[in-house]
């Protein structure tokens, strides 16, 4: 399974400048050793053509947030969401899949 966690750098609310520079580079860390390291069991689960993919993000209080964005399987999302969890982070709750602001 090929695995890609992807950090959503925009966010719903604007930090400072040198405060935003910080979270966005601690945000890219985190995508990679949650791609890199924590997640590296499912490279071994399913077929070699199977994806998963993961946002992560910051929430208004600054907490890390994460989400599956695409189908896999209930095992794979739960083993995320122990992961995760296991992490510090939350659930990203949403009603609505794949949003992006687009030029406005």
């Amino acid at each position: 399974m090929t695995v890609t966690v992807l950090a959503i750098l925009e966010t719903d609310f604007k930090p400072d400048l040198s405060l935003g520079r910080i979270m966005n580079e601690r945000l890219r860390n985190a995508a990679a050793d949650l791609q890199d390291i924590h997640l590296q069991p499912l490279h071994t689960v399913g077929q070699r053509s199977d994806d998963l993919v993961v946002y992560i993000s910051y929430n208004p209080k600054y907490k890390i947030r994460w989400r599956v964005v695409n189908d896999v399987p209930e095992d794979v999302e739960n083993f995320v969401a122990q992961t995760c969890g296991n992490l510090g982070y939350i659930h990203w709750k949403t009603a609505s899949i794949n949003i992006f602001k687009g030029s406005e």
